[in-house]
């Protein structure tokens, strides 16, 4: 019976998940330093709406991620916490560091604590409480995608092609950040797999294809923004703002219950309105196929129309920088990586994704791995596990993360 209770364990929390988190920490503060470094060199070269627009982004979408991070605390402040967290809420100081953006710092540091712990004293509840950790941390990582990482390329494309610094290395240092935005939607991906019940024959392969897929449709997006924005700055913001507000009108219409709040359930709407802007994100459960069709096509005519825009204006005032290609080619080739995207999605749907069909069946399976489960009247899930045979004391319950839960029963629907 101690063999099968070991294979109950829901949530697994292997070391190689435990060094991809510590990367994701040192990564993290590798781009606060390198985006603190980008605006000190625009100061410097005087380039003052430039810096002004970084600082925006930075701003606006830090303390996004921190509105976020705030309102899971506050929506679980019942809830076991580790020691990092505890020492935190008994002075008080939580709301204080979220206020001075030091909230995701607070969960990686927890993240690391319950980690090493749990390595150490293989404890089963260490083991699911930092897989829950872990699934808070992708989606705020998710959110940073689309509030700064690809509002932030947009901007650096359009700099360099309005300076004339289209190069072989500025391009790959394009592609190189694309590439990051997909890995990290990847890595989102990954966390939602947790929870299906054949998730150990889900290997890397179908993760490549997903990457892939992922890539061919951010990259043709995020190329098209830039380009429009380079020879139509004033007209940029009228063009978020617009497709912002029917997307943001579609995700209440789609009345959402992601949040346990009222405010919280609004800025989910709105945050699922700019990711949206960049790539699709299921939201609710039922008809997801209709929508992501209406989406993509909705979003492959915007590409066409922003890329014809710019050949218009390319054909008709002719820049000083010599561009690679010509502007006809590139038009050509960006309709063309989207279409390859579309087809490489309807591949990885028609033969990678597995065949869920309600969100009981995720929750199914959570159920038949324990005798019960217990939750509390905040309405956050805890799995209580009660092994057949066992005399000793039960451990602790192990968390499972509701918000990734219902997100997992909305993409395998």
């Amino acid at each position: 019976m101690e063999e099968d209770a070991g294979q109950s364990i829901p949530f697994k929390y292997p070391a190689s998940d435990f060094l991809l988190t510590v990367g994701g920490m040192l990564f993290f503060l590798l781009d606060v330093v390198l985006d603190v470094w980008a605006v000190v060199t625009f100061y410097q070269q005087e380039a003052y709406v430039f810096m002004g627009l970084l600082m925006f982004l930075l701003l606006g979408s830090s303390a996004l991620v921190q509105a976020f991070s705030w309102l899971w605390y506050h929506y679980d402040k019942d809830s076991t916490e580790t020691r990092t967290e505890s020492l935190v809420k008994s002075l008080h100081s939580l709301k204080i560091l979220h206020v001075f953006q030091m909230g995701v710092y607070l969960r990686y540091a927890g993240l690391v604590r319950i980690s090493i712990c749990g390595f150490c004293c293989r404890k089963r509840y260490m083991e699911g409480n930092a897989v829950y950790l872990t699934h808070d941390l992708s989606l705020l990582r998710l959110i940073e995608t689309f509030s700064e990482s690809a509002p932030q390329l947009v901007l650096m494309i359009t700099i360099i092609i309005q300076r004339g610094e289209v190069e072989p290395i500025t391009i790959l240092k394009a592609l190189g950040s694309v590439s990051a935005i997909a890995v990290s939607v990847t890595m989102y991906h990954r966390s939602l797999r947790s929870f299906l019940p054949d998730k150990a024959k889900q290997g890397w392969g179908s993760s490549v294809v997903y990457f892939l897929w992922n890539l061919l449709l951010i990259g043709p997006r995020v190329a098209a923004v830039a380009l429009f924005a380079s020879v139509f700055p004033c007209f940029i913001a009228a063009h978020f703002l617009s497709s912002w507000m029917v997307l943001f009108f579609v995700a209440w219409q789609l009345k959402t219950n992601f949040m346990d709040s009222g405010g919280g359930e609004w800025l989910y709407r709105a945050t699922v309105g700019l990711i949206w802007y960049f790539s699709w994100f299921s939201i609710v459960e039922g008809h997801t196929r209709q929508r992501s069709t209406i989406y993509h096509t909705w979003i492959g005519v915007d590409i066409g129309m922003l890329c014809g825009f710019w050949v218009w204006q390319m054909m008709k005032n002719p820049p000083n920088l010599e561009l690679p290609l010509d502007p006809y080619v590139i038009f050509v080739i960006m309709i063309s990586l989207y279409i390859a995207g579309l087809c490489l999605k309807v591949t990885y749907y028609k033969f990678c994704h597995p065949k869920i069909t309600k969100q009981e069946e995720v929750e199914c399976h959570l159920e038949l791995m324990s005798e019960s489960v217990v939750v509390p009247p905040n309405g956050e899930d805890v799995v209580d596990f009660r092994f057949m045979g066992h005399t000793e004391r039960p451990e602790p319950s192990v968390r499972v993360n509701k918000r990734m839960r219902n997100l997992a029963g909305n993409f395998y629907s």
